[in-house]
Order: structure tokens, then sequence, then C-alpha cells
């Protein structure tokens, strides 16, 4: 900042100086600042707290295989049930927590009502993961098995 004064007779030259005042009063009261705040931040108080593990505890739910062969017989974990017993068994296990996995393996000449009934029981009976199995097709086998390059 440039000085100068309102009459001419100083010759007209400006003042080249910076002002340290400002400067020094906010760093006066940044030191006052930290001089009170320093020792409340390390005043502490010395207390053994418990160690506890902090990874969450995963339950992973169960997998129900329903498996519905070409004739439409329905087996519930490798046991033969029949489509009438099917929405009680489903309800029981909806109602569980964490909900199990509920996995269709069905042949593929299965008719398309049977697996149409049994998902529709499962939508009704509140299964909310329900996955089909199936076998790779002879393609995907066919290019998982070329090497890069070829």
């Amino acid at each position: 900042m440039a000085f100068g004064s309102f009459n001419n007779n100083g010759g007209g030259q400006t003042q080249s100086e910076i002002n340290m005042v400002p400067l020094i009063d906010v760093m006066l009261v940044l030191l006052v600042i930290f001089m009170v705040t320093a020792p409340l931040l390390t005043h502490s108080i010395q207390i053994n707290v418990p160690q506890a593990s902090s990874e969450p505890v995963t339950q992973k739910p169960d997998i129900i295989d329903l498996a519905v062969d070409a004739q439409g017989q329905i087996f519930w974990n490798e046991q033969a049930v029949t489509l009438d017993a099917l929405p009680q068994l489903l309800a029981e296990q909806a109602v569980l927590e964490p909900q199990p996995n509920l996995h269709i393996r069905a042949d593929r000449d299965t008719r398309y009502d049977v697996l149409a009934q049994i998902m529709a029981g499962a939508k009704q009976a509140g299964m909310q993961k329900v996955g089909f199995i199936t076998r790779p097709g002879e393609k995907a086998l066919e290019s998982a098995h070329a090497s890069p390059g070829n």
C-alpha cells in the first residue's frame, strides 16, 4: 500500500513499506487462542476400556435344494414331497432369520405348469431369494476350455 500526503511540498514520493500492525494483531490473537485451548486438549482421563472384536458376525443363510424331475416329482433337500405340502414348508422357512436361499433344480423336460406353481408358492410364502440351478451348455464349456491365442 502506498501512502502519500495531500500537500505537494513533500516532493511527491510515495511510501513503499508494509504496515505490520494488522499482521501482528492477528498473530497475537491466534497465539492467545492456542494458549487457552492447548491445555484443554491435552487433559484427559485414563480409563481402561474393554477389548472387543470389531468384526461383524455374519451368519450364512441355509440353502434349500428343491429338485423337480421330468415326471413332476418334487424333492425338498433330497426328500420327496408333494406339491400340496410345498406351500406349508415354504411358509415355515420364510419366517426364519436369515431367510434361507431357495435353489430350484428342474429337469429340462419338466412341465412349466409345475415350475409356475412352485414359484407362485414361494412368492406367496414370502421367500425373497429364489434362484435356478443350471449347467453350462456345451458351447459355454467349449469356450471356457479354449485357450487364448487360438
